[in-house]
């Protein structure tokens, strides 16, 4: 008898075990974006700021409507559900290092967006900058917005010939993927993105790429904010049923 009262037992816990793991694996994970999904949720303006150097101010587009913010603005727009206005607001400075831009900081988070997508690691590597001294500013500049309750992402450096060239680039690289992954924020990870455009032909290097070999030109630009909108869109849990089929 006492052995049947424990099989029945077993039976009983395995069978509530397998009920936790059901609804463990059914329960959605929280938005990555959870600032930008509750703007979306709620239908309330959505604020974000491009925060950089020369990528993001649009060096080497035709023009400021051809740079990603203005592209990524454009993306999210016909994306998001009727109600969400978005504003993307372009503060990149050309020629900026980690040390520039933590001098903005501060009057970034004044502007209270809802998403900051940092953008760093280019000019550090060709101004040989102290790896791990980037690394702790990088750090302090996230958590510094985080305790503002604003979201982040950072964009990686981008694949090109100049960057190829210079010592240690690829350290940076490495640095910002390792961010990322340690403070659990998104990575645009714009190195593979710009090699796989040129994998699958999506465009050649002069279509990607301006005549100074750092630079991208506005079929980059273009595709660089298309793919940033979806990670926005992917990772913000609250728009998941309300964006619009792309």
């Amino acid at each position: 008898m006492h052995v049947v009262k424990v099989r029945a037992f077993l039976r009983a816990s395995l069978c509530l075990i397998g009920l936790l793991t059901v609804h463990l694996a059914q329960a959605s994970p929280p938005p990555a974006l959870p600032h930008v999904a509750q703007r979306i949720e709620a239908q309330e303006p959505l604020r974000i700021i491009a925060f950089g150097s020369s990528s993001t101010e649009g060096i080497g587009a035709t023009s400021k409507d051809h740079c990603y913010p203005a592209r990524l603005q454009a993306a999210l727009a016909a994306a998001l559900p009727k109600g969400v206005s978005v504003a993307v607001l372009n503060r990149g400075i050309g020629g900026q290092d980690v040390d520039d831009m933590m001098g903005r900081l501060a009057a970034i988070i004044a502007e209270k967006p809802d998403l900051v997508i940092w953008q760093t690691g280019s000019n550090d590597s060709l101004r040989s900058v102290n790896l791990d001294h980037f690394v702790a500013k990088t750090r302090d500049g996230i958590e510094r917005m985080q305790g503002a309750g604003i979201d982040v992402m950072l964009m990686e450096p981008q694949l090109s010939r100049r960057l190829a060239l210079a010592d240690g680039s690829d350290a940076f690289l490495d640095a910002v993927r390792d961010l990322g992954r340690q403070m659990h924020v998104l990575v645009v990870r714009r190195h593979d993105l710009m090699q796989r455009w040129l994998t699958s032909g999506a465009l050649t290097y002069p279509q990607m790429m301006s005549d100074d070999g750092l630079h991208m030109t506005d079929g980059g630009y273009e595709l660089l904010a298309r793919s940033v909108a979806d990670m926005i869109l992917t990772n913000s849990e609250a728009a998941g049923p309300h964006v619009a089929a792309r």
